[in-house]
This record gives C-alpha cells, structure tokens and sequence, in this order.
C-alpha cells in the first residue's frame, strides 16, 4: 500500500497543485518532499549541471506547506507523477475544509540535484533586489534562449546555451545568476512589482525570499566568494 501525505485541508492541495504544476512545466523530473514539525518543504529543480563541464547553475524552488505534525519524511519522487496523485486527490475531495490524504510515488535515486540539501539555518542577508528586476531579467533571457535555439536544436546545444543566459549576474545583485531570476518568474513566485526582495547567503547557498516562495542556488566551487 502506498505511503500517505496528510495535509490538512483543500487550501494546501492547491496550493501544491499549482506550485507542482508550475515546476513541472519547466523541468519535468523530481520533487523533493522533506517533511517534520508540521510543515513540508517541497523542493523543485529549475535549473542543473549535467556533469563536470556543465556551467549551469543548481537553481532549486521551495514552498512550504502545513502537514500532520506527526509526519517526518524526506523523499525524492517523480514530480508527473506526484501531480497527477494530487489530481486524483482533489477530484475525490468532499468539503473544502477537510483533511486530505495524497498517495506519495515511488522513489527515485538518481536525482543529483537532491543530493545536498540547502541549510535551515546560518542565513546572513546581503543585499536585496526588486521583483520587477527579476522579471525584467526572466523575460529577456527567455526571449534569448529561444532565438539562440534552433528548432531541430540538440540536447547539449540546448544545455549550452542555457548555461550561457541563465549564469549571468543580475545587475545590482552580481554574485546571483539570471537563472534565479528565472525560477522566481516560471515558479509564480513573482506578485507585485515593487516587492523588495531579501537575498541571503549561507555557505555556498543564495536563497532569493519573496511573499510566495523561495529561489535557492548553489554556486559552484570556481565561482564561490572568497
């Protein structure tokens, strides 16, 4: 039988529904489900390096949801198919206030990304940028992307010129890549335009915290602050 999600009413499923499905439009691979003390952080990767040579940087999405504070879980599924149980789930749902319980998929153990997690803790702020700013920066790399890409393109073409847009520096915020700006418009984490953006550093982690969720990245080794 299946493990189970207990969330505690329709609010959080679609709440998840429509951050899963987001992520899910831009990178169809894995979620990562950490859960204890009554909250789920839910983890998606936007962006990823693909080996050694690969200058992407790990862009990763949270959001935080309520759970049974029974619970204590951390597992990597395959996000398709962690969305359609939440599909299933809230075409089943009865009263909007109820509790709801969602099938948790077989894991997955390849998932890179997932190995490390970022920290709970240390964060020290560092500056700020503006939610306009990183829309500004999504877009225009978007429309980049695309015009630098063939129709027929490659895979490693594909990762190539990626890497390229979306390792970037923001201006006015230079050691956090353009990748971040993307993360936060593809995600839906991006509201009012004028919203000031907190950035932390922990580590060789920047997380970007806005009203609806959080970017974090994870600078490689060539390119950490001294």
């Amino acid at each position: 039988m299946d493990r189970t999600l207990d969330l505690p009413d329709a609010a959080a499923l679609v709440d998840l529904q429509t951050y899963l499905g987001r992520a899910d439009a831009v990178e169809r691979a894995s979620v990562r489900l950490v859960g204890g003390a009554g909250v789920l952080a839910v983890y998606t990767a936007v962006l990823y390096p693909s080996g050694l040579l690969d200058d992407t940087p790990t862009v990763l999405g949270l959001r935080t949801v309520g759970i049974d504070p029974e619970q204590d879980l951390d597992v990597v599924v395959p996000i398709a198919s962690f969305v359609e149980r939440l599909k299933r789930a809230s075409e089943s749902l009865a009263e909007a206030a109820e509790a709801v319980q969602v099938g948790i998929p077989a894991e997955v153990n390849t998932v890179t990304w997932a190995g490390v997690a970022p920290p709970r803790s240390g964060w020290v702020a560092v500056g700020q940028t503006q939610a306009d700013v990183l829309t500004d920066v999504a877009k225009a790399g978007i429309v980049e992307v695309a015009e630098a890409l063939p129709t027929d393109a490659g895979e490693p073409l594909v990762r190539r010129v990626r890497a390229d847009v979306w390792s970037r520096p923001i201006e006015g915020a230079e050691h956090v890549p353009a990748g971040a700006a993307f993360a936060a418009h593809s995600l839906g984490f991006l509201g009012d335009p004028l919203e000031q953006i907190p950035i932390y550093d922990s580590g060789p982690w920047t997380r970007l915290s806005t009203e609806r969720g959080h970017v974090l990245v994870k600078r490689r080794a060539w390119s950490l602050q001294g």
